[in-house]
């Protein structure tokens, strides 16, 4: 019930990311995400400008949280793991001025933007959004959050990913082409941002195939670590969405088909990323 009224349905339970060393939780409004953010990055897809940030978005509920299982996703053989900083604002607003927009960055964590990179690049191509193969169920694990007042803000260090104990994504914060408060001042010019707003700020060079099984560890040097596995298809039920890992209501999310399609996951045959 809210303000004396009552909702038709159960509302669904609130997104939120652990806080290092505490029992608090962040919770989360909306995850947006950067494309393109590492120049290296852009170079292994074949381009080499540093044009505009652009940016795309990931429901709050795709949140996996640190030690969980994100299950391999359905209609794919090629989902890509792209680890990135994460931003989580503690205000908001439109038009921020570069200078003032760390002023609204409650603290820092490590994320990994899954992806279904042969939907996302089929989108692509025919110019339709990406959300097929960015937003999908469990794509946005994201280990506990680092607060401002412990680490302040970071703007270089290790960025690394590896994949069953061999390093893939071996970058710098210092790579970005689009900083942090740029990125929070660009994207407050397309919408208004607030409090419990995530931004995943883009990913180093080395985006390659993962696959069930696979065991993925993070660690931004200065702000921390997240390792999650990827698991099968988990029969209609989502694990791990809500970082406190509180058990979500069960739903039917996707068709017998689809369970079809994922029930065997791909080999080890994709190579490394493209887009």
């Amino acid at each position: 019930m809210s303000n004396g009224k009552h909702y038709v349905i159960p509302p669904p339970p609130q997104a939120a990311l652990a806080v290092a060393g505490s029992s608090d939780l962040f919770p989360v409004r909306r995850i947006w995400c950067v494309g393109r953010n590492y120049l290296e990055h852009i170079k292994e897809m074949g381009q080499d400008e540093r044009e505009p940030p652009f940016f795309f978005a990931k429901p709050a509920d795709a949140i996996v949280p640190d030690g969980g299982t994100s299950p391999y996703p359905s209609l794919t053989k090629d989902m890509h793991h792209e680890v990135e900083l994460v931003v989580a604002l503690r205000s908001g607003g439109r038009y921020i001025p570069v200078d003032k927009a760390l002023d609204c960055v409650w603290g820092y964590g490590v994320g990994i933007d899954l992806t279904r990179r042969d939907l996302q690049i089929a989108s692509r191509d025919i110019k339709r959004p990406w959300e097929v193969g960015k937003a999908f169920d469990a794509s946005a694990p994201c280990g506990p959050l680092m607060p401002v007042s412990r680490i302040g803000h970071p703007s270089k260090g290790k960025i690394m990913l590896k994949c069953n104990g061999k390093v893939r994504q071996d970058g710098d914060l210092a790579q970005m082409i689009w900083n942090v408060p740029e990125t929070i001042s660009k994207l407050s010019e397309m919408v208004a941002l607030d409090a419990g707003d995530i931004i995943m700020t883009g990913t180093p060079s080395g985006v390659a195939a993962c696959v069930a099984g696979d065991k993925l560890e993070c660690e931004v040097e200065g702000v921390g670590k997240l390792t999650v596995t990827i698991g099968t298809m988990s029969g209609g039920r989502l694990p791990n969405l809500v970082a406190d890992h509180a058990a979500p209501r069960p739903r039917s999310w996707v068709s017998n088909r689809a369970r079809t399609c994922a029930s065997v996951p791909p080999t080890r045959a994709c190579a490394a990323g493209r887009a």
